[in-house]
């Protein structure tokens, strides 16, 4: 678990980033957890947006991540910020 100064750091990081990923009508996959793992061993830090039409709530999603061992570092309005340490490319040294 991050503590709040390592989520707020995340954060600031996260402030410059586009979402790489899109969260529409089908919901969370197996599939969209697979690529987000693989984004985040090669970038660590990503904003996922979730589109109008998914049904799901953004904090089930942001749940269902954390079960997947992945850091929910802010839920923003439809927008989520994910954390994950890399095991090969670790970038973001946490305060």
């Amino acid at each position: 678990m991050l503590s709040g100064k390592q989520k707020s750091y995340l954060r600031s990081e996260a402030h410059h980033l586009q979402p790489i990923f899109q969260i529409g009508k089908g919901g969370l996959t197996d599939q969209i957890i697979k690529q987000i793992e693989e984004a985040l061993e090669a970038r660590e830090l990503i904003k996922v947006s979730i589109l109008q039409n998914c049904e799901e709530d953004k904090n089930e999603i942001a749940s269902k991540l954390e079960s997947a061992g992945i850091e929910v570092a802010q839920v923003i309005g439809k927008i989520l910020v994910l954390y994950k340490e890399s095991k090969e490319k670790k970038r973001i040294v946490l305060p």
